[in-house]
């Protein structure tokens, strides 16, 4: 799976990896407000993949968010927040 992750580099404030969809305005604008504030992170675009790499990143994805919605930002494999929330992202990452 690694190759289907894009890294950008940043300052490091845990293991960032957003699920999103590369067509997707919220998930643009989570990338455009991590950059801003020059977080590292790594993101997947899930409509970029096909076949079972595909199915095996939405079980993955599954497990943090049942709902399987976009953006989804999964924070030290533990922590996720749901959807584009500016003010939730900007505190977590003060």
């Amino acid at each position: 799976m690694s190759s289907e992750k894009k890294h950008i580099k940043g300052i490091k404030k845990g293991d960032v990896l957003i699920y999103a969809l590369s067509t997707c305005q919220w998930c643009k604008k989570m990338k455009e407000l991590l950059n801003e504030m020059g977080i590292d992170y790594h993101y997947i675009d899930v409509d970029q993949i096909t076949g079972t790499c595909q199915e095996d990143i939405i079980k993955e994805l599954k497990q943090y968010n049942p709902a399987c919605s976009f953006p989804t930002m999964v924070i030290n494999e533990r922590e996720s927040i749901i959807g584009f929330d500016d003010e939730r992202i900007r505190d977590k990452f003060k």
